[in-house]
């Protein structure tokens, strides 16, 4: 058992720098500036699947009018540049190679000469999408949610978080209540920060983030008496879910939102992450049932499991993630 923990272990922290920042979506934008002038923006997230290279294919009748000007921000490498398109956008087809390696879908957002704003997400199974025009608002909740969905079952932190959250409830009443009060919590926090309400440097959230999750794992390794959750289950769930809010806005600032529908695209976002955190609680669930038909006495030896598996990444992420804010180690 003890083997077993330990290669555990040493596999969640090899694993734990790239899980605990999934791939985030990378976005490709184009503005028209002109009958045929049209500004290209291409961001990529910093943290990327080794090997994947994420290349913009645009119409080959548009032809480029200056170098892209490359530069890193807060959040990923950005680059911009100018075409030439005559007739403008209208009937041309823009795609993205690499989708598949890249483990991370796109976000394409044209924003056409009259103000019309096009939001499409590019998969490895749609990585050509053709302009036509406006689109109906369907394919703007269906894209941001799945954006959403992916950013909670793609980060290890989050999930562990949860995982933390659905182990410590005493009972499925208990345990509904505690999920609800951490929706509503990260819920608050996300609309706040990307309405621009709160403003927070990412570095202290995500060490914020790490702690709280480290927390949970303490937790874990008390007696169900002792431990705090039993007693102030919802107010803890509440407040760490203000926290993790901002962890998720972080992510949605990477894409952007259509400035047209920014309240409707902020709702499909939460509700895809509510989605998948639904989908990840009910899958812990029905595990937990499986083992429960374990022999009694592998079960008592393997009681603090549970707590190491999210403790010590958590750990982890927390020296990294302060090394990483004052400098460190890169």
């Amino acid at each position: 058992m003890f083997r077993l923990l330990a290669a555990l272990l040493c596999a969640l922290l090899w694993l734990s720098p790239a899980l605990a920042h999934q791939f985030a979506p990378s976005l490709l934008e184009l503005e028209e500036t002109g009958d045929t002038q049209v500004r290209v923006f291409w961001k990529q997230p910093l943290v990327k699947v080794a090997g994947s290279n994420l290349t913009p294919v645009l119409p080959g009748e548009c032809t480029g009018k200056d170098a892209p000007d490359v530069r890193r921000d807060d959040t990923g490498m950005v680059a911009t540049w100018r075409i030439d398109c005559p007739g403008g956008l209208s009937g041309k087809s823009i795609a993205v190679e690499g989708i598949a390696e890249s483990r991370a879908n796109v976000l394409l957002r044209i924003v056409m000469a009259d103000g019309t704003s096009i939001n499409q997400v590019l998969t490895p199974e749609t990585a050509v999408f053709t302009i036509t025009g406006r689109q109906p608002w369907t394919t703007i909740v269906s894209g941001y949610a799945t954006i959403g969905g992916e950013h909670i079952l793609g980060g290890f932190d989050h999930l562990l978080f949860v995982l933390g959250l659905t182990l410590l409830a005493p009972g499925i009443g208990s345990l509904l209540r505690t999920v609800t009060a951490f929706t509503v919590g990260h819920s608050v926090t996300l609309g706040l920060a990307v309405l621009g309400f709160v403003n927070l440097p990412p570095a202290p959230v995500e060490i914020a983030i790490a702690a709280s999750i480290l927390v949970l794992a303490v937790d874990l390794t008390r007696q169900p008496e002792n431990r705090w959750l039993r007693a102030n289950g919802w107010p803890l769930a509440a407040g760490f879910g203000l926290l993790h809010g901002l962890g998720f806005a972080g992510a949605l600032s990477q894409v952007g939102l259509p400035q047209s529908d920014i309240p409707l695209a902020l709702l499909a976002f939460n509700i895809g992450i509510e989605i998948g955190q639904i989908a990840f609680v009910v899958t812990v669930l029905l595990a937990s049932v499986a083992l429960v038909r374990l022999p009694r006495p592998v079960l008592a030896r393997a009681h603090l499991l549970p707590a190491y598996v999210i403790g010590v990444p958590a750990a982890f992420w927390m020296i990294e993630r302060g090394w990483g804010a004052l400098g460190i180690g890169g």
